[in-house]
């Protein structure tokens, strides 16, 4: 159990950026769509739905993925390198940027200087620390770049298939958009609830933000897809 604990935290940006975009982006195709029948628009088969929706999500999975991947292995290249400079010119260098790192935190001189000498003895932490508060830079991941782009990939995924698994089960069923809709809200809230279990904040919190936010970009997609309609049809 706090084995699973841990690694949900190690991958829970993975998760939830994968997760919540997998979601967002399948339903908008979906919620397009139906937009776009709720004005009439002939043609729009569920068929369309499946095939527009299957495509996007694994063209959109693989980006997320390859991103995650590329962006963790650049992050990495970044700390080494700068490691390796401060290892090259000695404590006295790191020292220095250290002391006016931590100063520009909200340190008085004395405790910056005292704080800097200890941390300077090690080039990587002094690197971690330079690049965190002075460029801003996000520390590398404790997992290899490579599972953390197959994370990403395969939560954008699992959670993406969810809006569009009823029209593989009932495709020209007049309700399949909206247990597809009530499919959304559910996989949105048991999003938000790992957010909750993992970072421990306000369960309301946790869970009503990722569902609102989620609910919000599906309504402008149904909306998007009633204007092009309504274009459409002339």
């Amino acid at each position: 159990m706090a084995r699973r604990g841990a690694l949900a935290r190690i991958f829970l940006r993975q998760l939830t950026y994968g997760g919540n975009d997998g979601i967002v982006t399948t339903f908008a195709i979906v919620a397009g769509f139906a937009g776009a029948e709720a004005q009439g628009t002939a043609g729009i088969a569920s068929v369309a739905v499946l095939v527009f929706g299957v495509a996007n999500l694994i063209a959109d999975a693989a980006s997320m993925g390859l991103g995650e991947f590329l962006s963790d292995r650049s992050t990495r290249a970044l700390y080494r390198d700068r490691t390796a400079k401060l290892r090259d010119e000695g404590p006295a260098v790191a020292e220095r940027e250290l002391v006016a790192t931590l100063t520009a935190q909200g340190l008085d001189t004395e405790t910056a200087q005292r704080a800097a000498a200890a941390i300077a003895t090690d080039p990587h932490l002094a690197a971690d620390v330079t690049l965190r508060y002075s460029a801003e830079a996000e520390a590398p991941g404790a997992a290899r770049p490579l599972l953390r782009g197959t994370v990403t990939f395969s939560s954008f995924v699992v959670f993406g298939l969810i809006p569009i698994i009823p029209f593989f089960v009932a495709p020209d069923h007049p309700s399949t958009f909206m247990v597809s809709a009530v499919a959304t809200l559910a996989a949105l809230t048991l999003l938000g609830a790992l957010r909750w279990r993992t970072t421990h904040e306000h369960a309301l919190r946790a869970i009503g933000e990722t569902v609102i936010l989620g609910g919000f970009c599906a309504a402008l997609a149904y909306g998007a897809g009633n204007v092009m309609a309504g274009f459409g049809g002339g």
